[in-house]
């Protein structure tokens, strides 16, 4: 399956109204007040997954993270999406964020915030899975091998599901990509910032602006996005294939 035949359709882009109107809710946590997550620990088994998809993805797109262009948004995937550490207090604040504005703002408006609550939650349901198979059917411990992780991902039997999980990332770096294209959203995304942290929205705060910051240092993210989803496609679709090296790709050559 090439990345053209899964390019999502892509949403209006958003006025520079919109974006403002976005940023001003944040800055004055207009949807609510924030409900505080207890901090928990990963379970042993879901951090030591984490780790290992952290290191392949890094492997597999080396060349993305060494690039003065591109290495930023690499980096951004790598700890934002997939990194081994809790996120639950993000995902609280985003979910409670995106059905606030939802109600007051145009879809257009909030499409990205929508993929990012989808994407969160469909990856924790996929992660989950994948552990299970990993533990209880491969008996998996402490260490994770590729032919593993592979056979793990066959006993899930999910492969249309991963493939959303990709369409939701590259619909996500596409939004961002057009976002960072309207005139005055990286002045008003700074200027919610101390309200925003004072508001108590600070780590959902930072995750904006790191993403957007990433995206807007790239100049242009169509290179990037097609070669992250062209190689994971080719990787999922070597998986189900039963080929005996899936991961021999890019920079996994």
């Amino acid at each position: 399956m090439t990345p053209d035949s899964t390019r999502p359709h892509e949403p209006p882009v958003p006025t520079a109204g919109d974006a403002a109107r976005l940023v001003t809710h944040l800055a004055q946590a207009r949807p609510g007040h924030r409900r505080v997550v207890e901090a928990r620990e990963l379970t042993p088994e879901i951090a030591l997954l984490r780790r290992f998809q952290s290191q392949r993805l890094a492997r597999t797109h080396a060349d993305l993270l060494a690039s003065p262009r591109f290495g930023p948004a690499a980096q951004f995937f790598l700890t934002d999406v997939y990194g081994p550490r809790d996120f639950s207090q993000r995902d609280a604040d985003l979910q409670r964020f995106y059905d606030g504005v939802r109600r007051v703002l145009p879809e257009r408006a909030v499409a990205v915030l929508a993929d990012v609550v989808n994407l969160s939650a469909l990856t924790n349901e996929l992660d989950d899975r994948l552990i299970h198979a990993l533990v209880d059917d491969l008996h998996v411990t402490d260490t994770i091998t590729l032919e593993q992780y592979a056979a793990a991902y066959r006993l899930c039997d999910n492969h249309e599901e991963r493939l959303r999980q990709l369409q939701l990332i590259e619909e996500i770096g596409r939004g961002i990509d057009r976002m960072v294209k309207i005139p005055f959203i990286a002045i008003a995304l700074r200027l919610a910032h101390a309200p925003a942290v004072l508001a108590g929205w600070a780590e959902l705060q930072e995750y904006l602006e790191r993403g957007f910051s990433a995206f807007k240092h790239m100049k242009g993210a169509d290179e990037f996005m097609n070669a992250i989803i062209g190689r994971e496609t080719r990787i999922l679709d070597a998986i189900f294939a039963h080929e005996p090296k899936p991961f021999g790709v890019a920079s996994d050559e």
